[in-house]
């Protein structure tokens, strides 16, 4: 059986470029919102339609500097840029790519035919850029943005609020496209949101096979091969939870639909606080929890991650954040960084040592307080969120999580959560030496003079 040819996405006839969209594809082109994410199967069409999305903005927007970014600078030449040149340098001849400095300049008689005889002259650039290096996005006043791939782990967090600051003098628009790999900020901050309602955001979410040119039975066959969160994620551009996911045993729901989020309250100032420090020269990260005492119930409610600083610096902000509240004990770095932790006190800020020395046992104490609903996150502790979201093992050959975890030292947040939760009234972990059952008995002891003390 020969099968039917399927239509282009485009066609050109003269100096001319048509359209052909799917629904998919015809919805985004058709949102008039400010964010839009096109979340869906692979080989959905997501990379081929971004430069029609962004020529289209860049006529609309006028002369200026755009973005185009995507997760890692050997995907870009892989996927994102030959399918933008294929567009804008090819078919229309709008400009020239610039490779050293990764900037497609438009040419004058490129701005006259996307802005018209009345163009003053005023130059456009389309700036590319990557995720895993965020400065190479800072230089920039953008007027929109195409970002592919947006939903893998390189394409982090800070990646996003970096673009947004490039685009927040002209409110400029976003295209992002993606297959969904994890749990991470793209959830929490635009699936969810848009959830919410949120009227910024707009999310279209469809599967691969919506796509005419994606062959039905390679679609079937995946659903048959693959493990269920796999073929979910993969192919039919939805949300679960993938093999290997360490903290699992979060349950990303508010509290009042069996979940361990909370939105934010007015915390009681008798309450006392207890704080997670992990130590870096380029990232420092800073948690707080407020423990309700009488529930015996712990509320994550503040995040930071700076750089940059002094240690004098990083002690002032901590000593800053507490100010006016029962403080009760901070906690951090790991056994090796007693050198760190001298510095703090010498600055105002006593860190207790580590109870245990091993990552594996602090997690199973993470894990624990969320087990027994001990510990719950305030939604807008968006970093901690997004990074439980992509905190994840090695999966191996078959699918199966190996013991190592993937990209361990860039989860500073949850580096402090783990330090954090050894300061906390934690379950007796399985497995607990004599020794950590000894040590944590005398913090214990300790957090329950300093609690009595602050209610009095």
């Amino acid at each position: 059986m020969v099968a039917t040819a399927q239509p282009p996405l485009y066609s050109v006839i003269g100096d001319e470029m048509r359209l052909h969209p799917h629904v998919g594809q015809w919805r985004a082109w058709e949102s008039r919102k400010r964010f839009i994410f096109m979340l869906a199967g692979t080989q959905g069409g997501k990379t081929s339609f971004g430069p029609h999305w962004l020529r289209r903005e860049v006529s609309w927007r006028g002369p200026g500097d755009y973005l185009a970014v995507t997760s890692t600078f050997p995907l870009l030449k892989l996927k994102m840029l030959p399918e933008f040149l294929t567009i804008f340098q090819h078919h229309l001849g709008l400009g020239t790519w610039n490779g050293s400095d990764r900037v497609f300049q438009f040419s004058d008689s490129g701005s006259r035919r996307t802005f018209g005889p009345d163009w003053n002259g005023e130059p456009t650039r389309v700036i590319f850029g990557s995720a895993t290096n965020p400065e190479s996005l800072e230089s920039a006043t953008a007027k929109a943005a195409w970002l592919d791939e947006v939903g893998q782990d390189d394409f982090r967090l800070e990646s996003w609020e970096a673009i947004l600051r490039r685009l927040s003098l002209h409110e400029g628009r976003v295209l992002g496209g993606t297959t969904i790999y994890n749990l991470g900020w793209l959830k929490h901050i635009i699936y969810d949101r848009w959830q919410r309602g949120d009227d910024e955001i707009d999310v279209i979410q469809f599967a691969s096979n919506l796509n005419p040119a994606f062959p039905e039975s390679e679609f079937l066959k995946a659903g048959e091969r693959l493990p269920e969160w796999k073929y979910l994620m993969f192919y039919k551009g939805l949300f679960s939870k993938p093999a290997g996911m360490i903290y699992s045993d979060f349950i990303d729901e508010y509290r009042d639909h069996g979940g361990h989020k909370v939105r934010p309250f007015l915390i009681p100032p008798e309450w006392p606080r207890y704080g997670g420090l992990d130590f870096g020269a380029v990232n420092t990260a800073r948690l707080m929890a407020a423990h309700d005492t009488e529930a015996n119930v712990y509320y994550l409610y503040s995040e930071a991650l700076t750089g940059g600083k002094t240690t004098n610096e990083h002690a002032a902000d901590a000593l800053d954040a507490v100010a006016g509240v029962n403080m009760a004990t901070w906690h951090g770095g790991s056994k090796s960084e007693s050198q760190q932790r001298m510095d703090w006190h010498a600055a105002g800020v006593y860190v207790h040592d580590p109870i245990v020395t091993d990552v594996e046992s602090g997690i199973d104490r993470v894990i624990a307080l969320f087990k027994t609903r001990r510990l719950y996150v305030t939604d807008t502790c968006v970093g901690v969120l997004s990074e439980m979201g992509t905190y994840s093992r090695v999966v191996d050959d078959m699918g199966d999580p190996t013991e190592k975890i993937k990209d361990k030292d860039t989860f500073h947040r949850l580096d402090a959560l783990r330090y954090l939760a050894q300061g906390l009234d934690v379950p007796e972990a399985a497995g607990a030496s004599s020794d950590e059952k000894l040590v944590m008995q005398a913090y214990r002891t300790d957090r329950n003079e300093l609690v009595r003390r602050s209610m009095r």
